[in-house]
């Protein structure tokens, strides 16, 4: 006869994951410290992502007096919080010109890590030198205002200026009161009226 119920045969014990991390971790490398080192601690600056391993009261104790600027100068720790509002990249300022460089106000020696961005790549030349933008494009007359402007006796460089003199010398010339009547000149002075106003309608006087 059995001594306990065969109901024991089948329990289980879930196996604790804190065992298990503790039993694969190395040693903490507190000096004479043997527990094990299943905490991470900063190595430091200019080492990021390495780390110590120490066990819990010691990763404690070494988080206490861990200073990531420990003999930095305060002039470097004031420009790496500046340069931290941009994430360490290089920044230009607003509206500035193609020719222009990047803003004075950060140094160029990077802090820690940054310092590749003073290296980066420029294949396409975008903040170096001024790019060739070429001459200002001209403005290509649409269908009713190049007609207009036909009828002005114009091309499609004509400037406002140019447009309103054209239309008051025409006007004065073609005025019925200047022509006797002449149904051809009324004809002419519409026509100028009609294209005087399809070009004001489009800015372009």
């Amino acid at each position: 006869m059995k001594t306990y119920p065969k109901y024991f045969e089948k329990i289980r014990i879930r196996p604790d994951p804190k065992a298990e991390a503790k039993a694969a971790a190395p040693a903490c490398q507190w000096d004479g410290c043997k527990q094990p080192g299943t905490h991470r601690a900063p190595v430091g600056r200019l080492k990021e992502g390495e780390y110590f391993r120490f066990c819990f009261d010691h990763v404690r104790e070494y988080n206490k007096g861990f200073n990531y600027f420990s003999g930095v100068p305060d002039g470097e720790i004031a420009r790496f919080q500046k340069e931290a509002l941009t994430g360490h990249r290089p920044t230009w300022k607003m509206g500035a010109t193609a020719g222009s460089k990047s803003s004075p106000d950060f140094a160029q020696a990077r802090s820690g890590r940054a310092g590749y961005h003073n290296r980066l790549r420029d294949p396409f030349n975008l903040f170096n030198e001024p790019r060739d933008r070429g001459a200002p494009r001209e403005r290509k007359a649409k269908p009713l205002e190049a007609k207009a402007l036909e009828t002005l006796g114009l091309d499609a460089k004509a400037t406002g200026k140019d447009i309103k003199a054209r239309y008051k010398e025409l006007v004065k010339r073609h005025h019925p009161d200047a022509n006797g009547g002449d149904r051809g000149s009324e004809d002419r002075f519409r026509d100028v009226l009609q294209a005087y106003r399809v070009l004001k309608q489009a800015g372009l006087c």
